[in-house]
């Protein structure tokens, strides 16, 4: 109770968002897009560095989205249950360490470490933040706060795109080490803000030695269904036969622990039944393949394929990043959702189909061209699957909700870092640009049939949210 008085007294109106949120909750959530999305461009200086080849530099972009895709709905549950400030704090101290040990790291191998460090430290921004703002929205009886939600998208989106020229301006300042070093200082700033402005959440009533709302045996199978599944997405082939096999038996245990305890960690029940919320995750998995598809892919070809330097290839993201920031701030406030993701998809198929023609000596008005249409569905999908998950999920499990919707985020972006690493499997030619290319095209393609399919979009931004 106390905390709400001081809450309502600094915001001046116990129905006023407290604005004193906004920039932790911003801060956290950017931190897991800006490590995405920065290393793209650090990819070819660490591989000349450290002497490995596309197919070996991967495995920085894969490592973190296998850390992350484990950690995000883990990390969501305990704030289900816990409260986001712990676990705010704890995650983003664990960011500034990994920062660290990637700028002190001597080989490949540590610097995988660090960018698995990575992934579970900046897991626990977005969930936090949708916890905040679903706690905000019923102190406040706001149901649905989307300028709140824009600003979160908006913040996340953009630094996804402006990251690889971001890196490219630090690579340029201090070689590819500053990319990990930059998360020292914006960690310490996050725990800062964090201790002064996150509220404190009370025990729950279980008692703080009660651990029956912790569901560790479906975490843990959760998390070995998850790991061997992307093993083998990272390395297919007959090699590794048996991690599909450990896969289906993982998914068997999790779903018969999950069905018979009384607080499971994902409640399979309710999420069976959700139906338009399994579409949500299915069309998250396919717009983050096409979407880091073309961050990671794309990028490296424009270094190797089109001769452009990092800060080159940096700079040619900049139309995607001026026109997603566009389109999101326009449409940011419109709750309709189908519109969003119908124009999203078809500028996909547009701009994958761009990519067939380019060759070694494309004109730099076409790299321009490409990246503006890209910038479309940039704009529109993320913040349209965000507001689709808050509208769809059981507010009381929001946090781990919004965590999932992460993990199929990072499903999609490791099929893509696959995909990137079986297309480019020594050099980003062109040649592997235009099967990419193709690949890019036919999951696009899916995104629309299932879109298109799902009737249940026309009921969101009409009526108020049933909850």
């Amino acid at each position: 109770m106390s905390t709400r008085v001081t809450q309502h007294s600094q915001t001046g109106s116990p129905e006023a968002f407290d604005r004193r949120l906004l920039t932790p909750m911003i801060l956290g959530s950017i931190l897991n897009p800006i490590n995405s999305s920065i290393i793209a461009v650090a990819l070819v200086p660490i591989g000349a560095a450290l002497g490995a080849p596309p197919s070996q530099t991967a495995w920085l972009v894969s490592a973190l989205y296998l850390a992350t895709s484990i950690g995000q709905p883990v990390v969501g549950r305990l704030i289900d249950l816990y409260g986001p400030r712990l676990l705010f704090l704890a995650g983003t101290s664990l960011t500034g360490i990994a920062g660290l040990v990637g700028l002190l790291a001597p080989n490949l191998g540590v610097l995988v470490v660090a960018r698995v460090l990575l992934g579970f430290g900046t897991c626990s921004g977005y969930p936090a933040a949708m916890a905040l703002i679903r706690r905000e929205a019923e102190r406040t009886g706001r149901d649905s706060p989307a300028g709140v939600l824009t600003a979160l998208a908006v913040s996340s989106q953009t630094i996804a795109v402006i990251g690889p020229t971001l890196g490219g301006l630090l690579i340029g300042l201090g070689g590819w080490r500053t990319t990990f070093a930059v998360n020292i200082p914006l960690s310490v700033a996050g725990v800062a803000m964090g201790l002064l402005w996150l509220p404190r959440t009370p025990r729950p009533e279980r008692g703080p030695h009660d651990r029956s709302g912790l569901d560790l045996p479906g975490m843990a199978l959760f998390a070995a269904m998850l790991v061997s599944l992307l093993l083998f997405l990272m390395n297919p082939g007959a090699t590794y036969w048996y991690l599909p096999a450990v896969t289906v038996l993982a998914a068997a245990a999790f779903a018969f622990v999950e069905l018979r305890r009384a607080e499971p960690f994902i409640d399979l029940r309710v999420l069976g039944g959700n139906l338009p919320l399994l579409a949500t995750y299915a069309r998250a998995l396919l717009a983050y393949v096409v979407s880091y598809s073309f961050l990671y892919g794309y990028t490296q070809w424009l270094e190797q394929g089109r001769g452009l330097s990092s800060s080159q290839a940096g700079l040619m993201q900049l139309p995607l990043f001026l026109t997603g920031i566009l389109v999101s701030t326009t449409t940011g406030r419109r709750r309709e959702i189908r519109g969003k993701l119908l124009v999203g998809a078809a500028c996909q198929l547009a701009a994958c189909a761009l990519l067939t023609a380019f060759g070694s000596h494309s004109a730099i008005w076409l790299l321009v061209a490409v990246a503006l249409v890209f910038g479309v569905p940039q704009g529109l999908n993320s913040l349209a699957l965000q507001n689709s998950v808050y509208h769809q999920a059981d507010p009381v499990r929001m946090a781990s909700s919004a965590g999932l919707l992460r993990t199929f985020m990072y499903l999609g972006a490791i099929v893509s870092s696959a995909a990137t690493g079986a297309f480019f499997p020594r050099r980003a030619d062109t040649t592997g640009l235009h099967h990419l290319a193709w690949f890019m095209l036919a999951v696009s393609a899916l995104f629309l049939a299932i879109t298109v399919a799902d009737r249940s979009l026309r009921r969101i931004g009409g009526a108020a949210r049933p909850h």
